[in-house]
């Protein structure tokens, strides 16, 4: 699978070119999953509103997502096309601030004795390369799943739902987690 192959899955899973700006998602103005806030620092330091977000196009975007998703955090260096594929996604769903160190919490669990700073560089790349890539697969999927869970729990919580079923999300996802990682 090639970044160009990762990046039309992740426009397929965004909904391209579908423009969105409901109030509940925290993103704001989103097309293609690239949000107000991500194409501010793409253009910076031109001014960017919400009718930009909407006029972006294709090649656009995928500029954004190969170098800010893919080159810049160093994910490019992963060998294994599925977990190149997860990290990038993850990367665009929760940032690279938490990929990055979901992959090196992964590789840590096979003995890697990487330091969890988020910079997926030579060493990270070394570790990650060497491990068998279906088990750093679903150790980084668990931590996405308990991510995916702690923001529906998180979110019950901030608009004060006290009895709400999606108060458990977190529970019921890092319980499933846990099967992958066994």
């Amino acid at each position: 699978m090639t970044v160009d192959d990762i990046i039309t899955e992740i426009l397929r899973h965004e909904g391209w070119p579908r423009f969105t700006n409901h109030p509940a998602d925290r993103g704001g103005p989103t097309k293609g999953g690239i949000t107000l806030e991500t194409l501010r620092r793409w253009r910076a330091p031109r001014s960017v509103i919400a009718r930009d977000v909407e006029a972006l196009d294709e090649v656009e975007v995928r500029a954004i997502y190969q170098a800010r998703y893919v080159e810049e955090p160093g994910y490019a260096g992963i060998i294994d096309d599925r977990l190149r594929a997860l990290v990038v996604d993850c990367a665009v769903l929760f940032g690279t601030d938490d990929a990055s160190p979901w992959l090196q919490q992964a590789a840590n669990a096979y003995g890697a004795g990487l330091k969890v700073d988020g910079q997926v560089g030579p060493k990270t790349l070394a570790a990650v390369n060497c491990i068998d890539p279906a088990k750093l697969f679903r150790r980084v999927l668990a931590a996405r799943i308990r991510k995916h869970g702690r923001v529906v729990t998180d979110d019950a919580k901030a608009r004060g739902r006290t009895s709400d079923q999606s108060l458990n999300a977190a529970g019921w996802l890092a319980r499933a987690a846990e099967f992958l990682e066994a």
